[in-house]
């Protein structure tokens, strides 16, 4: 276990190495891998615990009775997922969290970091602010998800997501976290008709991109 990592998470910040490690035993901590692709927690589980990413990444999907699937979120190493499920026992999930790649995760028993120990040590309650913390960036990013595919056009959309990420980098050169495929299902949009607006804002001089790599041209109106 990497302490020195989990000490950069917004979940366990402030908390130093040798608290952490006392507290993941107390915690029902355990760790395991995840191939890519390998389902993690599927809709309609009921949790108990949160995961916190290790290494690798998830995605939070919803997939429709006819099979149409959109991403909710893509979640790198330090993010926390399920945590609001497993907050509220009994409700069951209404997203699967799938592995992006290859992925090792910590899970957390909920339970039990909301259950102050005996002593009521100062770094277990700084690790229930820090999961309140958590769970507002979370309505943070659902309400940018909501915000972004709030354009009825897929060029609106588009525009909406590429110049967040510009800002979110500080550059109109960045790379996104999202394939062709994941990016049409987290704007809710057809995957053709995506790559095909993106042609044309190229051709249009908006921006340039490879792969998931884009520059976006500030001096060129839409």
């Amino acid at each position: 276990m990497d302490f020195s990592f989990l000490t950069k998470t917004t979940l366990f910040q402030g908390i130093s190495e040798n608290e952490i490690q006392e507290m993941l035993h107390c915690l029902g901590a355990e760790t395991r891998m995840f191939p890519k692709g390998a389902v993690i927690y599927r809709a309609g589980d009921v949790v108990r615990s949160m995961g916190l990413v290790l290494s690798g990444s998830v995605n939070l999907e919803h997939d429709d009775v006819w099979g149409n699937k959109t991403i909710l979120d893509h979640a790198g190493p330090g993010y926390v997922f399920a945590e609001t499920y497993a907050c509220v026992p009994g409700e069951p999930l209404m997203i699967q969290v799938a592995a992006a790649e290859d992925s090792h995760i910590l899970f957390l028993n909920v339970a039990r970091v909301l259950k102050l120990c005996p002593s009521s040590c100062s770094h277990h309650s700084t690790l229930i602010r820090n999961l309140l913390s958590v769970t507002a960036q979370k309505n943070l990013a659902l309400s940018r998800r909501i915000f972004h595919t709030s354009s009825k056009s897929i060029r609106g959309r588009l525009l909406s997501y590429l110049s967040f990420q510009a800002v979110r980098h500080g550059s109109s050169r960045f790379s996104i976290p999202f394939n062709r495929q994941q990016l049409a299902d987290y704007l809710g949009v057809d995957r053709s008709a995506l790559s095909n607006e993106l042609g044309k804002m190229q051709r249009d001089g908006l921006l340039s991109f490879e792969k998931n790599h884009f520059c976006l041209h500030k001096n060129i109106a839409p």
